[in-house]
């Protein structure tokens, strides 16, 4: 189910060639691909969607999180619908799915973009800082008033262990005075108990959380799901206040026309976790909660 279309889509997930990238694949529309890169980028509004040819898919950043997670470069998605299913809301069915399959390493050089000076982006209230760092350290605050989400901030170096542990399970929300809002513009029709949590001023009303600072934890899912539409990992500290998808694509832009804050580094970028075998005989110790998620 697509949470903001509620359209029912399958979805198949395969390998690519070295050098293809992320590419998604519409076979009910020509099997027009349209690229996970920030070129495609034709819509921001809730979601991330890619379009090309007048072919979107939208709700692209909890799969392309744990594609960025895991180091993977190359793959297709086959699609019949125009939205990537929303599954539980989180990244972990994905991830779950991804390592079940199994990564296998490629012939060919791995191109990291690493920052080596301060980039930073101000819109209004919302305020973004990328600084050089050698690997990827997230520092994301969120801040919604007049509901029981509020004020949060979350401190990670992103790995594969700890987007596992400490992201990947987060799902995503929204506050209750918006919900008619969403439907009344056409989104969030597949929303519901099973992908979603709805908060109002006391706490969530529709299922208990999985960590007390879930929001935050899924923006800054979100956020490494963006980030992969820059087509290579990248190594940087980003200070993300009241941070979206929006500004996210706007660091991406920036990054882009401002070479000077950047260079390109050859290598691996496999943090000492990511070297460990994958084995998806031995759950994390709370998957459990994804018991009866849809997969």
């Amino acid at each position: 189910m697509g949470i903001h279309t509620g359209k029912q889509t399958n979805l198949r997930i395969l390998p690519a060639p070295a050098g293809s990238g992320v590419r998604f694949r519409r076979t009910d529309a020509g099997s027009v691909e349209v690229r996970a890169e920030l070129k495609d980028v034709s819509s921001l509004e809730l979601a991330t969607t890619l379009g090309r040819d007048d072919v979107t898919v939208s709700t692209v950043e909890h799969l392309l999180a744990a594609v960025y997670a895991l180091g993977i470069d190359n793959l297709v998605v086959e699609m019949d619908g125009p939205e990537v299913p929303i599954l539980d809301g989180s990244a972990m069915p994905y991830l779950l799915l991804l390592q079940a399959a199994g990564i296998r390493r490629q012939n060919a050089d791995r191109r990291i973009l690493a920052m080596t000076s301060v980039l930073e982006l101000k819109r209004g209230d919302k305020w973004l800082r990328a600084s050089p760092y050698p690997g990827l350290r997230l520092d994301y605050t969120i801040d919604f008033p007049g509901c029981a989400v509020g004020r949060q901030r979350l401190q990670l170096e992103v790995d594969r262990a700890s987007f596992e542990r400490d992201l990947a399970p987060a799902r995503t929300f929204c506050r209750q005075v918006d919900v008619e809002k969403m439907q009344r513009a056409g989104l969030g029709l597949g929303g519901s108990v099973d992908n979603c949590i709805v908060f109002d001023d006391r706490g969530a009303v529709n299922t208990d959380l999985r960590f007390a600072d879930e929001p935050v934890r899924h923006k800054a899912l979100d956020a490494v799901g963006d980030l992969t539409l820059l087509g290579a990992p990248i190594w940087g500290h980003f200070e993300v206040v009241r941070g979206g998808h929006q500004l996210h694509y706007e660091l991406l832009k920036e990054l882009v026309a401002n070479p000077q804050c950047w260079t390109w580094m050859v290598g691996e970028e496999l943090p000492p976790q990511a070297d460990l075998p994958l084995d998806p005989k031995q759950p994390p110790a709370w998957a459990p909660v994804l018991a009866g998620s849809p997969q």
